[in-house]
């Protein structure tokens, strides 16, 4: 079988990679990425593209079909993931996410792979006071990011058939330890802050859903989505990637962090407007084509996890968010020293050096 995972290089690939090289271990498994976030090591203790058989530096919209021959199954993480990048750029999201990606499905269809497996969002149920969100509820994408998803999950609806099976995880909020950590994530945010000012601060009132997933659990939903029969959901299935009692309210959240972390204070802004980013998600869909496959982590172990990777890195920088811990100061500090371009495209003309003489010796 062989294997290919764009955007391998960020936050949640690592853990893919890990999965897939301990699950299929005869695999040919090649990574494609940007680079944008290969310095961003944390807690990896070797590099992570050591278990890959080949990495490829590519930009996912420069994919041609002699990169996909051979391929049986790609699995597409490759994205702007921050909502400041497409507030920002709202055209670039929208063409990196979705005509990129589906431009990617096409050619791999052309090519012959059998399997496309598409890293989705549960942020399309946008703001949702009702019951938990079921595959079939009503779509609100409030972010550029979200809208991106969900075109592409229509967009791939076409696509499938009986020789290209077509899976979209919609997956809840990714938290947990990495070989590349975020902390622009709710409880990854929290747990730094807990750490490095003992003050954990709420920017809502608190109330807001939010339903979370350890990357390792989502590395285990997409071994599951590589190894799919058809007989279980189709040639084309979105299904939400999680599980139902891991949907908290941010204060919640909060309360888990500060009960890991001594002396650990939250506070709420309780003058805050309505956050309308919530939602909560039935994973019953997941766990009834997914037995095998279910989140394995809990809250208080992810906290835990956490709390003990921040120190074992020595973490105490309580500016951490004007760090490259936050993926949107990567990419506009790559912009400001041009590196890459308005389009994110690695610029690729350097300073030429000056040319050095060599001294002679009498």
């Amino acid at each position: 079988m062989k294997i290919l995972i764009t955007g391998n290089m960020g936050y949640v690939g690592p853990g893919v990679v890990r999965q897939l090289r301990m699950r299929f271990p005869q695999a040919e498994i090649t990574g494609l990425d940007t680079g944008f976030f290969a310095h961003c090591l944390t807690a990896a203790d070797t590099l992570p593209e050591t278990l890959l058989d080949r990495q490829i530096f590519m930009d996912v919209r420069d994919v041609t079909e002699e990169h996909l021959r051979g391929i049986d199954t790609i699995i597409h993480l490759a994205a702007i993931s921050n909502d400041i990048m497409g507030k920002i750029d709202e055209k670039l999201t929208l063409d990196i996410n979705h005509h990129a990606g589906l431009r990617l499905a096409a050619l791999a269809k052309a090519s012959g792979v059998k399997s496309f497996v598409f890293a989705s969002s549960c942020s399309v149920y946008g703001f949702a006071q009702d019951a938990a969100k079921t595959e079939d509820s009503k779509v609100d994408p409030l972010t550029a990011y979200a809208e991106s998803k969900i075109q592409t999950e229509t967009g791939l609806r076409t696509l499938a058939d009986g020789h290209f099976k077509v899976t979209c995880l919609r997956f809840a909020t990714a938290c947990g330890m990495s070989d590349r950590l975020r902390l622009d994530l709710v409880l990854n945010d929290f747990a730094a802050c807990s750490l490095a000012a003992k003050k954990i601060t709420i920017l809502s009132d608190g109330s807001p859903w939010r339903p979370l997933i350890h990357v390792r659990d989502m590395a285990l939903a997409m071994e599951w989505a590589v190894g799919r029969s058809a007989l279980a959901g189709g040639n084309y299935l979105v299904v939400n990637a999680g599980a139902d009692h891991w949907n908290y309210q941010v204060h919640e959240l909060a309360q888990a962090v500060a009960d890991q972390v001594p002396g650990a204070k939250i506070s709420i802004n309780k003058d805050a407007p309505a956050d309308k980013r919530s939602y909560r998600v039935s994973f019953a869909l997941f766990q009834k084509l997914a037995p095998f496959h279910q989140p394995r982590m809990n809250l208080k172990q992810t906290v835990l996890e956490l709390k003990s990777g921040l120190e074992k890195m020595r973490f105490d920088d309580a500016g951490f968010r004007d760090s490259d811990f936050m993926r949107i100061k990567v990419l506009t500090g790559l912009k400001d020293k041009g590196r890459i371009g308005p389009d994110l495209r690695w610029a690729r003309t350097e300073k030429v050096l000056p040319k050095l003489e060599l001294a002679k010796v009498s």
